[in-house]
């Protein structure tokens, strides 16, 4: 695959976006969500998202203008004082994985969000998930502690690792 392009989200890609995370509803415990989404389902979490401000969702265009993948920062927590702290996700096409799209995503989003009012970025991990520890790690996030058996799909429980990083990394 030839690099992607990585620019912010639009309507347009929902389609392509909501298909990118039905896959892990599905297919993996990386989300703890139990059904799969419709593009209107799907649409209030995109309208939740904008081109400025600390909550922001790019994609990676494979070029013909398809999102391939997308990271996101959201809300943390309601409450006021955690307003400088968000909450990042990062997912791509099953089939593109391990491809350095994430990394790029990644790596665009926080420069992207360089000027906004965050000081903490924290991510959680469905474990085990090498992969994606790796992909946190790389990015600057450190492991800051485990919930054991918060979350339950497939008639099993899933521990979740936390990871966080300052926005700027010096």
């Amino acid at each position: 695959m030839s690099p992607v392009l990585i620019r912010p989200a639009t309507e347009d890609d929902l389609p392509a976006l909501t298909d990118i995370y039905n896959h892990y509803v599905v297919n993996t415990p990386i989300t703890f969500d139990l059904s799969q989404f419709t593009v209107e389902e799907r649409r209030e979490w995109l309208v939740e998202h904008s081109p400025e401000g600390r909550h922001r969702l790019i994609v990676a265009d494979d070029g013909s203008g398809r999102a391939v993948g997308y990271a996101s920062t959201s809300r943390f927590r309601t409450k006021a004082a955690y307003d400088t702290t968000v909450e990042s996700s990062v997912y791509c096409r099953a089939d593109l994985v391990r491809r350095g799209i994430g990394t790029a995503l990644y790596q665009a989003l926080f420069e992207m969000l360089k000027d906004e009012d965050i000081n903490r970025i924290v991510a959680g991990v469905t474990l085990p998930n090498p992969a994606s520890i790796a992909l946190h790690e790389r990015c600057g996030f450190r492991p800051v502690g485990t919930l054991s058996s918060v979350g339950r799909k497939f008639d099993r429980y899933w521990d979740v690792a936390w990871f966080e990083r300052p926005l700027l990394i010096r």
